[in-house]
């Protein structure tokens, strides 16, 4: 297959593609893991079975998300062998041992409880359940831990040295705890709660708009919508604590991102553009003035740094020019959604049923914008970092693989059909199970069989 394009860029393709199906997953089983111990918690202190309904819904959606992300994190690693093989010769010292604290704390305790929270509720007691529940969580946390710390240092390396040409680890605090990792992984898991916050509010939603919502439904919606308005303001004050990092040791991603093409002092804020870069000009763009200086420097007459500084070692700025606007509209959205929604939610006495139909349908089709601002971010991330696979040390093109950029461009094109089927069959799953009515807890635990679950008054939907 010739597609005119080199090894390089099909390879670069091939592990966007590849990251950007892997992420969706992970992005929703972080935080509703925790979800999870949220309701199973709620329903041992309230015996209130809607809180049971909620679990047992939710936990199936876990399992098929784990399961997914799973299977789509092997794909991962199999290509450092057959796609960048100087990637682990050159840094397998550092990535090599982070990749197994991964394997050997979180995934194993997670493949450990993974059981007991999805099979054991009637086999053990509602004390070790719920433990068994906080670990799995947990070890979704760990999990993002390790990953976003070998992120983190590649974006940011430090505590290394390098001896004939390979890195080699001095300080592991250093490595694990590099510049960026704290502010990386604070807004990986804040993407996360969102995330999960919009996908149970949208689902919710569909449900109140199909009439198959459960007793839960206002339960739920109501939870989901207060974790999203209270965290999207924390995602903009971490957001901004993240920006500052980034302009302090990578300022020509913060140039690319902001579209000043020459170093300046109160440089405006571009709201739209487009970016050229054969001309280093945005054209027809519209601008706050001195804005972007009073955002990243905290000073109006702050200097940015321009792309003139970086000549030939800056990224491609149209994706990141349009990728970080994504991400900030998308979030700019969801604060609006979500404090509109609980507002109005709270104005009918939290019944879920008697919101105003334009806004159910608003929040449903908002259950998977945490994906496309997850997505957008890690874009910003990735191609932020071109052209070194190590930020400043090691150039990408340097580790990629020797073979024909036919071969890749083959195993590209069975990689997009491959997730295009798995990602319409995942969403399609999700749909069915939204729109299909519960059943009522009948066998989850000794305790709720032959129980029916009986709508208290103002909470049926």
């Amino acid at each position: 297959m010739d597609t005119g394009l080199s090894t390089l860029m099909l390879s670069r393709i091939q592990f966007a593609a590849n990251i950007s199906f892997h992420i969706l997953f992970p992005t929703i089983s972080i935080a509703l893991g925790w979800w999870l111990v949220f309701f199973r918690w709620r329903w041992v202190r309230t015996r209130d079975e809607r809180w049971l309904l909620a679990w047992r819904y939710w936990t199936k959606i876990f399992a098929l998300t784990f399961a997914m992300g799973v299977v789509s994190g092997i794909t991962m690693s199999l290509q450092f062998g057959t796609n960048w093989p100087g990637y682990m010769e050159r840094v397998g010292n550092i990535a090599g041992p982070l990749l197994g604290y991964e394997v050997l704390t979180a995934f194993f305790l997670e493949a450990t409880f993974l059981g007991v929270m999805l099979f054991g509720a009637e086999r053990v007691s509602e004390r070790v359940h719920l433990l068994a529940s906080c670990l799995v969580a947990f070890g979704t946390t760990l999990s993002a831990f390790w990953i976003l710390s070998l992120n983190s240092w590649m974006q940011t390396p430090a505590g290394f040295e390098l001896i004939d040409g390979e890195f080699h680890v001095r300080n592991w605090l250093e490595v694990v705890f590099n510049p960026s990792f704290p502010y990386r992984l604070a807004h990986m898991l804040l993407a996360s709660g969102l995330t999960v916050s919009f996908l149970i509010a949208g689902a919710t939603a569909l449900r109140v708009l199909r009439g198959t919502a459960s007793p839960a439904a206002p339960l739920v919606l109501r939870a989901a919508l207060t974790v999203a308005a209270v965290l999207v303001p924390v995602q903009i004050l971490v957001g901004d604590a993240h920006g500052l990092n980034t302009l302090q040791h990578q300022p020509q991603k913060i140039a690319a991102i902001e579209g000043v093409w020459h170093t300046e002092r109160g440089a405006p804020l571009v709201l739209f553009g487009l970016p050229d870069e054969a001309t280093r000009t945005t054209r027809f763009a519209v601008e706050v003035p001195r804005m972007a200086s009073l955002i990243l420097t905290h000073d109006a007459d702050g200097e940015i740094r321009g792309l003139n500084e970086f000549e030939g070692v800056h990224p491609p700025v149209a994706p990141m020019f349009w990728a970080f606007r994504a991400m900030v509209g998308v979030g700019t959205l969801m604060l609006a959604v979500s404090w509109l929604a609980w507002w109005q939610l709270r104005r009918v006495g939290w019944q879920a049923e008697r919101l105003p139909r334009w806004l159910l349908q608003a929040l449903r089709w908002m259950g998977f914008s945490g994906w496309v601002a997850t997505l957008a971010g890690w874009y910003v991330t990735e191609i932020g970092r071109q052209p070194y696979i190590v930020f400043g040390q090691l150039l990408t093109r340097d580790v990629v693989a020797t073979v024909p950029a036919s071969h890749v461009a083959w195993t590209l094109t069975g990689y997009l059909v491959m997730y295009a089927l798995l990602l319409s069959a995942y969403v399609m799953v999700l749909r069915y199970m939204s729109e299909k009515p519960l059943t009522p807890p009948m066998d989850d635990h000794p305790g709720t069989r032959n129980t029916p679950v009986t709508p208290t008054q103002g909470a049926h939907a």
